[in-house]
């Protein structure tokens, strides 16, 4: 019986994953001579780029797809330009979509339970190319490459179908040398499928995007070629010398061989000359105490292997990967990952990433101190890993796998049993059942074994790689193993990591995500432990945070069987786009009408959109740092060295003096030759100053950077630091501070002030200043101070913030469940009075509660007023059947007029802090603008609070305010142009904007709810959690 379609198409039939595609190889050129192949300028070798100007049309439907467009007969003329590498949807063809972990188009299944894709909504991208081919190459063979192409394609060349290929990250080759004219024109064309059965396993928590990505290369080999090579370094047991292990495919007969090892200088090392036999041959090199790679000592040689001719180069780094007694290593030493996942992305282009981006990407990422990249969740450009290698990381690299919509498919059909599981034991239960789908489903084993295949074929030859991943996110089943199986036979060089494989059955490594500290330290307790545990996820970047990071680096380093870590991201997507009103902005889920959406869970990195740094990389670069100051006085410092290999005699240590109101200039100071990794040293000050003649609270201010430059940054740069308290903070009291405050005081001026009542308006007089009360509200809504009031609003108690994103799944629903936000301060009295010490007095008596539930904060507010300011001392009691578990913060909120824009302070800075986000500020005296001050976060959110602080002053010209913290651990502030209800209310920043201020949104604070990593791991630590508990807070005001 007819039907249609009348075959089942190759993007929908899981028994077809490529046609005609060449197997897979390492990733390199071919070149006509050695001194070519050496500079590994693409450029220069024997392959042509058909990057560039493609024509293309976009079809709703692969039914609907254009007949006869690959005939170079076909006209195309009134098809659309499109760049090529690309993204279709960011070129105006299509619309992006973001989800996290749900599918984006109908699951649908075949009757033996097979996924398939439906074809209603899978558009199609029609693409054509014309080129010509060099006469040079007359007699060559030729081979088709692309890099990426999402998610899959069928390739023809002058109208005679080539291929088939699928899976996004990773590349395809096809021999062309039968189709291709060398006299003439010719013309490639290719119909590209946004969706293909394949989809189901890409389903990595970024934009769904399309199109032919990567570059396209046409590669001209000899006819008798060099295929593929293998590279294998194996050091002996003390881990000097070395044997080099060679594996060369060739095509065609018996061809002669020259191997060449060089080393970084490019002189000779060691040699051979060999007749390579198809289909391979393989060669050993004794080498002699060949300097080591590692991510921080990047050594690199080049081996040369040549044929009459063709010529490739592959860089060689002599490296072992190995895990004794638990411990995992690199050339028998404990290595610690202070590592980032990477998603590629430009804010323009998607994941088509120019290189100079690329490259400056890792640069910032040396340059704060990360040593290791996991590829999430998909082999990455090739470039990438050359510049690993070139510049030193380690990678985690993963194959392009994850199934997670699959969880949420079983997390829907959970019955009211299951639905009282919460937690990992919540998601474990409907992980195990959603792995059936493809996981632990055998009609899937060669789609899964093809991408490890894919992987490590590819990237086999880089140091840089030391563990391979089998995927992200897929749950744990029979189909694993096989990758497993598969990539331990043809690699047993390096180990596997895989984090769903929860108890570890398959791989070397254990792995987990935004476990707590307490979950990994119990690990590393436990003796029955055996295998070395990695965070491959942790520490969610996203806005404002990540808090707490520094108890997970102490534990990292504490214990041997934890590797370290891979912060949760490297940078926000955010994809630049235009308003309605002309306003450029970074756009998440939901802004393009895309539904489904998982909105700004893809705005979770360490950058923003922009690929500048949020003030969480200055918190983690300083985390993370390999030299830390552990203690110390005014005389030495003492160090510890976290470096993995190197010494510290690279590094030039300076310190100096700074403290509230003065500074003194130090020196250099010479850190002590040959300090090996773990180990701690005392650093010697010479003529130091003594501590106890510094005039107020100290601190020795230490400075490591580079002696000299590196291939990633100048000498000078700045790779550590840190200080030591040396002069402690006296807090003051209240009657020696008001006293010294009194003999400012004019002899013509007599206590105590004039205090006038009337239409119920409170004012108190003094000298230079005026202050006035609301009766009914018992609001201090006037200081008239040298002729202007400084008060646009009144300061008032309030105990919440704009929530960030880690507060949205943690407190922050408490608070918003709790009204916390909607609190308003109620009247109970307000009296005043002489005290006997000559002081006038106001005592403000308040409930301060929500609406509609039973709880409240009980405050006393005594205002205390001298010539210059007043003391104001807040003392309250919470209570009520309905009262949070936390504040999220305690402190005092008013506006003052805009021109009070410039702000000083003595406390941590330059940026912005909290009590659980400060290893990063430094104390000192700092200076800004209120604008400055402000972090403009992607996704508006509380943010732009400064912690441990002494004093801070707002001035305008030589008018100012300055509040003083006289408690011994200081206190927060904040100033903006923003209210937090504008914060809350806006989604991106140019709705924050229509909400601007004139005047200055001031906050003075007791304390801040800590910020955790709450938004997609543990919430914040108890100990920098802000306990809805009795407290008492003090403030002047001068």
């Amino acid at each position: 019986m007819p039907s249609f379609p009348a075959t089942q198409p190759d993007w929908n039939n899981l028994r077809v994953l490529q046609r005609n595609r060449l197997s897979h190889r390492a990733s390199f050129f071919s070149y006509r001579n050695e001194e070519d192949a050496l500079t590994y300028d693409e450029t220069l070798s024997t392959a042509i780029s058909l990057n560039g100007t493609w024509k293309f049309k976009l079809v709703d439907n692969p039914l609907n797809a254009p007949d006869d467009f690959q005939l170079p007969s076909f006209d195309s003329t009134t098809w659309a330009n499109i760049v090529v590498p690309g993204m279709w949807q960011l070129q105006g063809f299509g619309r992006p979509q973001y989800t996290n972990t749900v599918f984006p188009f109908p699951v649908s299944v075949e009757p033996d339970g097979t996924p398939s894709i439906p074809y209603e909504g899978n558009h199609v991208g029609n693409y054509i190319r014309n080129f010509s081919v060099p006469s040079e190459w007359e007699g060559s063979s030729v081979r088709l490459r692309f890099e990426g192409v999402d998610s899959a394609f069928h390739v023809f060349c002058n109208g005679k179908e080539v291929g088939y290929s699928q899976g996004s990250r990773n590349p395809s080759e096809f021999d062309v040398t039968s189709l291709l004219q060398i006299n003439s024109e010719n013309t490639i064309a290719l119909r590209v499928y946004q969706f293909c059965d394949g989809s189901y396993i890409e389903d990595q928590d970024q934009w769904w995007l399309s199109g032919i990505f990567r570059d396209v290369w046409l590669i001209s080999f000899p006819v008798n070629h060099i295929a593929d090579i293998q590279v294998q370094t194996h050091l002996d047991e003390n881990y000097r010398d070395a044997t080099l292990a060679v594996e060369v495919h060739t095509f065609g007969s018996s061809i002669p061989l020259t191997i060449k090892l060089l080393n970084l200088s490019k002189s000779l090392v060691a040699t051979k000359e060999e007749f390579a036999t198809a289909p391979s041959t393989s060669f050993a090199f004794s080498v002699s105490n060949p300097l080591k790679w590692t991510a921080e000592t990047p050594h690199l040689y080049h081996l040369v292997v040549s044929t009459p001719q063709q010529t490739i180069t592959v860089r060689v780094g002599f490296r072992n990967i190995e895990i004794k007694h638990g411990v995992f290593m690199v050339n028998g030493r404990p290595i610690k990952f202070r590592g980032t996942n990477r998603h590629e992305h430009h804010p323009e282009f998607g994941r088509s990433v120019p290189h100079d981006f690329l490259r400056a990407d890792l640069l910032l990422m040396k340059k704060h101190n990360i040593n290791a990249i996991r590829t999430s969740h998909y082999p990455n450009h090739p470039r990438l890993y050359h510049l690993a290698d070139e510049l030193g990381f380690w990678l985690i690299d993963e194959a392009d796998l994850e199934a997670h919509g699959f969880a949420d498919i079983e997390e829907a059909a959970l019955g009211p049993d299951e639905d009282a599981l919460k937690g990992k034991e919540r998601q474990n239960y409907f992980y195990d059942l959603a792995a059936k789908w493809t996981t632990d489903n055998p009609a899937w084993e060669e789609a899964y074994v093809d991408r490890a295949r894919q992987l490590v074929s590819r990237d086999k030859n880089h140091p840089c790689v030391i563990l391979w991943s089998l995927g992200n996110e897929a749950f744990y089943g029979r189909n694993f193993q096989a990758m497993y199986n598969w990539i331990k036979a043809y690699d047993p060089t390096r180990l596997v990591h895989y984090e769903a494989d929860r108890k570890a059955r398959t791989v070397d490594v254990l792995s987990q995500m935004y476990s707590s500290i307490a979950t990994i330290i119990t690990y590393a307790e436990d003796p029955a432990s055996t295998k070395p545990l990695v965070l491959c996820e942790y520490i969610h970047a996203m806005g404002n945070g990540p808090g707490a990071i520094k108890e997970y680096i102490d534990a990292f380093y504490k214990y041997p069987l934890l590797m370290g870590g891979f912060v949760w991201e490297w940078a926000n997507h955010g994809l630049l786009t235009t308003n309605k009103e002309g306003k450029r902005y970074y756009a998440y889920g939901g802004d393009f009408c895309d539904e489904p959406n998982d909105g700004n869970f893809v705005m979770d990195g360490v950058l923003f959109s922009d690929h500048t740094p949020t003030p969480g990389l200055a918190e983690y670069k300083k985390a993370i740092e390999p030299v830390q100051v552990i203690g110390g006085s005014e005389k030495q410092i003492e160090i510890i060295n976290r470096y993995d290999f190197l010494t510290l005699d690279h590094l030039r240590c300076e310190w100096n003096i700074v403290g509230d109101g003065y500074a003194c200039p130090g020196v250099e100071v010479t850190i002590p030759l040959g300090v090996k990794p773990g180990k701690t040293a005392t650093l010697i000050i010479e003529n130091a100053v003594k501590s106890n003649s510094l005039p107020a609270e100290g601190f020795l201010t230490v400075r490591f950077s580079l002696k000299t430059a590196t291939s990633w940054a100048p000498a000078g740069h700045e790779v550590a630091n840190g200080q030591i308290l040396l002069k402690p903070h006296v807090p003051r009291s209240s009657s020696s501070y008001f006293s010294a405050m009194y003999k400012t005081v004019s002899s013509t001026f007599t206590y105590p002030f004039p205090v006038t009542e009337k239409d119920k308006m409170l004012s108190i007089k003094g000298k230079d200043s005026q202050w006035t009360f609301e009766m009914t509200s018992g609001h201090l809504v006037s200081w008239v101070k040298g002729g202007t009031n400084i008060l646009c609003s009144p300061p008032v108690m309030d105990f919440y913030r704009a929530l960030t994103d880690n507060d949205r799944p943690q407190d922050g629903m408490q608070w918003i469940a709790k009204r916390l936000h909607q609190t308003k301060d109620y009247l109970k009295s307000i009296s005043w009075k002489t005290t006997s010490k000559g002081d006038t007095e106001v005592s403000v008596v308040s409930r301060i509660a929500p609406p509609v539930f039973e709880w409240s904060v009980d405050t006393t507010t005594t205002y205390t007023f001298s010539s210059a300011g007043v003391q104001i001392k807040i003392h309250g009691i919470p209570r009520g059947i309905n009262l949070p578990d936390t504040f999220a913060r305690i402190g005092l909120t008013f506006h003052m007029p805009p021109e009070f824009g410039t702000v000083r302070w003595f406390g941590r800075g330059p940026g912005e802090s909290y009590r659980d986000k400060k290893l990063s500020q430094k104390f000192g005296t700092w200076e800004a603008t209120v604008d400055q001050l402000f972090t403009n976060y992607e996704f508006p959110q509380e943010g732009g609070n400064r912690t441990d602080v002494r004093w801070v002053s707002f001035s305008s010209g030589e008018r100012q305010l300055k509040a003083t913290f006289p408690f011994e651990e200081g206190g927060n502030f904040c100033a903006s142009h923003y209210t937090t209800e504008a914060l809350d209310s806006s989604k991106h920043p140019f709705e924050l904007e229509e909400k601007r201020l004139d005047n200055v949104v001031s906050r003075l604070d007791y304390a801040h709810h800590g910020l955790g990593t709450g938004s997609c791991g543990p919430k914040t630590m108890d100990k920098y959690a802000l306990r809805a508990e009795e407290f008492s807070f003090e403030v002047w005001l001068e």
